[in-house]
């Protein structure tokens, strides 16, 4: 369920506002344990998302680092890779 949580920070270009709210929507579905809340609990629901998701934004713009920016493409590849070695150990 948090497959979109992902590391946003220090990445060349920056985390994009719909980035912040998927990560944001993700962690709220975990929390609450709704994938989609009912109409009753709607309003509370997306409210929380988006203090999340400006608490994450605000998070976001404050982190310093001297390390320098990541690149979404070779991060990606990296990934893929980790998985492809995970998926195919378990298989042999």
């Amino acid at each position: 369920m948090c497959r979109n949580i992902k590391t946003l920070h220090n990445f060349k270009p920056p985390a994009t506002e719909e980035e912040i709210r998927a990560s944001s929507l993700q962690f709220v579905r975990k929390l609450s344990g709704f994938s989609k809340p009912s109409k009753t609990n709607e309003a509370a629901f997306n409210r929380a998302v988006d203090q999340v998701a400006q608490a994450a934004r605000e998070l976001l713009d404050s982190l310093v680092t001297n390390a320098p920016p990541r690149d979404r493409e070779v991060e990606a590849a990296k990934a893929r890779a980790r998985t492809a070695e995970r998926f195919h150990s378990a298989t042999t």
